[in-house]
C-alpha cells in the first residue's frame, strides 16, 4: 500500500512538473517590464521641469523643444544600437548595460551647469531609454505563452504609464518645497537626479531574471533555453517548442534583405506605421507640455501641476483595463475604439480654444477622455504588436527599426509643438492632431490584421499566407 501510495505521489509530481508556471512568466515578465518605468520617468519629468530650465538657462522656444527632446535623439540611438546588441550579446546583457546609461543620465543631467551639459547626458539617458523601449517588449513576448502574450508585454505600457503617474506626484512635491526662485536654481535638478533610483533597481533586478530561450536557441544553447521553457509551458509543449523555435531560424542567412522579402516586407511597414501613429496624434504634446496648456488655460503653476496628475492617474487606470482586455477583445478592436474616440476628443479641444470656453472642466474633461483612450488602444498595443509580428530571425532588427521610427515621431511632435502652438494657435494644432488622429483609425482598419491568440511561430506563417 505504502509503495503504490509513493508511486501515486511520484506520479503527481511528474505531472505537476509538466504544467507550465505562470507565476514564474508574470514575475520575470514584470522585472522585465520595469524597464518602462525608467522609459515613463525619463520622457515625463520634463513635463514639470521644463518651465524652470526655460528661466535658468534663457531658452527660446526652439531650445524649450530641444530641452524636451534631447532624450529622443538618445532614445533614437539607443533604439538603433539595440537590435545589432541585442542579437550580438543577448536581451539580458543589452537591458543591463540600458540600466547604468540612465543612472549616469540622470545623475549627470541633474548635476549641469550648463545647457549643453544638460543635453549631452540627457542624450546618455535617452540612449538606455531608446534600448528599454525595444528590447523590453521584445523580451516579454519572447518568454509569454501566446495566450498570455498580449497582456504581459503589455505590462511594458503600464509600467511607462505607472513611471510617469509616479513622476507626476513627483514633481508637485519637489515644487511645494520651496518658491519660484528656489524652483529655478535648485527643483529640477532633484527632478532628474531622482531616476537615479528606479534605474539602480532595474539594474539589480535584471540579475535575475534568465536570457531569453528564443534567443539562446538561435545561438545554439538549447541545452540552456530548454528549463526555462519547461517552466513557461511544461514539457511536452516546452519540447514542441524547441523544436517550432529551430525551425523559425532556418534560412537565417542574409536576414537585413529578408526584411523586404514578400509578406514580411508588409509586416515591417505596419510595424513602423504603427510606431509612428503612437506619437504624432499628439499625446505626447499632452505628456510633455500638460502644465504649459493648463496654465496657458489661466491656471496658476501648483494648479497646473495637480491637473497633470489627474491625467497620469487616468493613463493608469485605463492601460490596467486595456491589460486586462486586450487576450479577450483582441488588439484590433480596442485600437479601433480607442483612435476613434481620441479623434472625437481632439476636434472637441480644438473647438473649445476657438470658441473660449477653456475656463470651464470642458477642456480637461476632453484631454481625460483622449488620454484613456490612448491608455486602452495605442498605449500598450503597439509596443505589443511590433514585438510580436515579426519572424524570431529577424525580430531584434525588425523592432529596432519601428522602434527608431516611434522615437522619430515622438522627437517630431515634442520639438514641434512649442512653436507650432505658438504660430497656429491652440484651436488649429489640436485640429490638426485630430486629422492625423482620422488617418490612423482608416489605416487601422483597413490594413492592420488581428494577432490574437496565434504563436510567434504562427505569425510568420500568416504573413508569408501559409
Amino acid at each position: 500500500m505504502g509503495v503504490i501510495i509513493h508511486n501515486e505521489s511520484a506520479q503527481q509530481k511528474a505531472l505537476q512538473s509538466e504544467k507550465p508556471s505562470m507565476l514564474f512568466v508574470t514575475l520575470v515578465s514584470i522585472v522585465a517590464a520595469l524597464g518602462g518605468i525608467l522609459f515613463g520617468f525619463d520622457i515625463a519629468v520634463v513635463s514639470g521641469a521644463v518651465e524652470f530650465l526655460q528661466q535658468r538657462f534663457s531658452l527660446s522656444e526652439f531650445q524649450v523643444g530641444w530641452a524636451v527632446s534631447s532624450l529622443i535623439v538618445g532614445s533614437i540611438t539607443g533604439a538603433a544600437l539595440s537590435g545589432y546588441m541585442s542579437e550580438r550579446i543577448g536581451r539580458k546583457k543589452v537591458l543591463l548595460a540600458a540600466g547604468f546609461l540612465f543612472v549616469v543620465g540622470s545623475i549627470c543631467s541633474a548635476i549641469q551647469d550648463t545647457f549643453t551639459g544638460y543635453v549631452i547626458f540627457r542624450m546618455i539617458g535617452g540612449v538606455g531609454i531608446g534600448i528599454t523601449s525595444t528590447i523590453c517588449p521584445v523580451y516579454n513576448a519572447e518568454i509569454a505563452p501566446a495566450k498570455y502574450r498580449g497582456r504581459l508585454v503589455a505590462l511594458n505600457q503600464l509600467a511607462i504609464v505607472t513611471g510617469i503617474f509616479l513622476v507626476y506626484f513627483q514633481n508637485s512635491w519637489i515644487v511645494s518645497l520651496g518658491d519660484e526662485a528656489w524652483g529655478v536654481s535648485t527643483a529640477w535638478r532633484w527632478m532628474f537626479g531622482v531616476g537615479a533610483v528606479p534605474g539602480l533597481i532595474f539594474m539589480l533586478l535584471m540579475l535575475f531574471i534568465p536570457e531569453s530561450p528564443r534567443w539562446l536557441i538561435k545561438k545554439n544553447r538549447p541545452y540552456e533555453a530548454l528549463p526555462i521553457l519547461l517552466k513557461i509551458h511544461g514539457e511536452e509543449a516546452a519540447k514542441q517548442e524547441v523544436l517550432d523555435i529551430k525551425e523559425s531560424f532556418k534560412n537565417e542567412n542574409d536576414s537585413l534583405k529578408q526584411l523586404f522579402a514578400p509578406g514580411i516586407r508588409v509586416a515591417l511597414f505596419i510595424g513602423i506605421m504603427l510606431a509612428i501613429m503612437q506619437h504624432i496624434t499628439g499625446i505626447n504634446a499632452i505628456l510633455y507640455y500638460a502644465p504649459v496648456i493648463f496654465k496657458g488655460m489661466g491656471l496658476g503653476t501648483d494648479a497646473s501641476l495637480t491637473q497633470t496628475i489627474w491625467i497620469g492617474l487616468i493613463n493608469v487606470l485605463f492601460t490596467i483595463v486595456s491589460v486586462w482586455l486586450i487576450d479577450k477583445a483582441g488588439r484590433k478592436v480596442l485600437l479601433m475604439i480607442g483612435t476613434s474616440l481620441m479623434t472625437l476628443c481632439l476636434v472637441i479641444i480644438g473647438a473649445a480654444f476657438k470658441m473660449g470656453l477653456t475656463t470651464g472642466p470642458l477642456v480637461l474633461i476632453m484631454i481625460l477622455i483622449y488620454v484613456a483612450s490612448y491608455a486602452i488602444s495605442l498605449g500598450p498595443i503597439v509596443w505589443v504588436m511590433i514585438s510580436e509580428i515579426f519572424p524570431n530571425r529577424i525580430r531584434g532588427k525588425a523592432v529596432a527599426i519601428a522602434s527608431m521610427a516611434l522615437w522619430a515621431g515622438d522627437y517630431l511632435v515634442s520639438q514641434a509643438f512649442p512653436p507650432l502652438l505658438s504660430s497656429a494657435g491652440p484651436s488649429n494644432t489640436f485640429w490638426i492632431f485630430g486629422a492625423i488622429s482620422l488617418f490612423v483609425v482608416v489605416f487601422i482598419w483597413r490594413k492592420v490584421p488581428e494577432t490574437k491568440g496565434r504563436s510567434l511561430e504562427q505569425m510568420e506563417n500568416m504573413w508569408l499566407g501559409k
